[in-house]
């Protein structure tokens, strides 16, 4: 049973910590944990343990509401719970399900956002359009670089400066009902076909050029990234063939595949991860042939109005004992070591979430190029529109 101690009463150090971990789980508010513990060692012992008071962001007003953008199944709804519940700051999450849907609503200016999530290809752009600000790591004490793999977090910094900071990373897949779709299915020329066949109207394709056009042109045997004008022809004519087959064009598929109405659609690990946890005939693939791997950051759009609460979210969900949390629920593998030696084994012996290596040879990280290329966003435009 959780003890509890009356307001300015002197407590030990061990009840201290009984209140630090009530309000770390939500079951007090930040009122109560100040009020019983006294802020002058509140102040001292929270920044060393979760790293919100250590920032002179939370010596700032934080507002009472901050938004946050990011991608559908993308996050455990108690880690924000429990961010208000230490901060008294509702967070506004915003959905959604390509990048360059992300990069119009901020060139078109007044998003909301305090936070979002890019993808790692895309950081340059934003840098280079002066859409992002470069972080004040002096905010975000519970940020290691050193425990950071820099495989999937390099683009984060640029000429030194760092603008976005890893979420995790990942690969994009293909998410099969095993139960309905009995022909193998280990690339992505499988995909397309299957599409056209014994998966007709049953299949989802993302609404997102990145991957749509990218698989398309992988299953092709041509670069995931390719922007040549031959090759993004052939690629349009897959598409345009297949869409007459597909059950729909939709980043967001974890409910149709769930229902039933879908049977097989493209996929990121941690969708995959989801499905196959609740409901184990749903298979994840990786294609053979090749196929994207990604990594996702937090970058605070300078564009931001309430920018505290941007960075005291930030350096709440770099907190390891947060960000396991995280990990656990979205199912996304982690770029920091802090936090892989926090996750149980079923976490890091699942091979959807961490794929042997040679899986992951044939992938390809998305090229900048590719984010703003009008060719590509010709072809996505001519195939919704078909």
């Amino acid at each position: 049973m959780s003890k509890s101690y009356k307001e300015n009463a002197p407590i030990s150090a061990e009840q201290f910590m009984d209140e630090l971990m009530r309000l770390k789980r939500g079951s007090v508010t930040r009122r109560h944990f100040l009020g019983v513990t006294g802020l002058g060692l509140a102040t001292a012992v929270f920044a060393r343990e979760s790293g919100l008071l250590a920032t002179p962001a939370f010596a700032e007003d934080l507002g009472k509401q901050m938004s946050i953008a990011t991608w559908p199944n993308y996050h455990d709804p108690a880690t924000f719970e429990a961010f208000t519940a230490a901060t008294g700051v509702a967070v506004e999450v915003n959905v959604f399900g390509s990048n360059e849907e992300m990069l119009a609503k901020l060139q078109a200016g007044g998003t909301g956002w305090d936070l979002f999530v890019p993808t790692n290809y895309t950081i340059s752009t934003y840098t280079k359009l002066g859409l992002i600000d470069a972080l004040d790591m002096a905010k975000l004490p519970n940020y290691s670089a050193a425990t950071e793999t820099a495989r999937f977090t390099a683009e984060g910094v640029i000429d030194g400066t760092t603008y976005a900071v890893p979420k995790n990373w990942g690969t994009t897949g293909i998410a099969v009902n095993s139960t309905k779709i009995k022909s193998p299915v280990t690339s992505w020329k499988d995909f397309f076909e299957i599409a056209q066949g014994e998966g007709d109207t049953r299949v989802m394709v993302h609404d997102y050029q990145l991957t749509t056009i990218g698989n398309a042109l992988v299953s092709l045997g041509y670069s995931f990234n390719s922007i040549k004008p031959e090759e993004l022809a052939k690629a349009e004519e897959l598409l345009v063939k297949v869409k007459p087959h597909l059950y729909a064009i939709n980043s967001d598929y974890q409910p149709a595949m769930r229902a039933g109405d879908a049977w097989m659609t493209m996929c990121w690990t941690n969708d995959g991860a989801q499905l196959n946890r609740d409901i184990p005939e749903i298979k994840f693939v990786l294609g053979k042939d090749g196929g994207e791997i990604w990594s996702d950051f937090y970058a605070i759009p300078k564009s931001a109005a309430n920018k505290p609460a941007g960075y005291a979210l930030l350096n709440y969900l770099m907190d390891p004992a947060n960000a396991v949390k995280e990990h656990i629920a979205n199912g996304a593998p982690t770029t920091d070591s802090r936090v892989l030696s926090l996750l149980p084994k079923e976490v890091t012996s699942n091979t959807i979430v961490y794929p042997p290596d040679a899986e992951l040879t044939p992938l390809e990280f998305g090229a900048a190029v590719t984010l703003t290329d009008p060719a590509r966003a010709e072809v996505m435009a001519r195939f919704k529109s078909a």
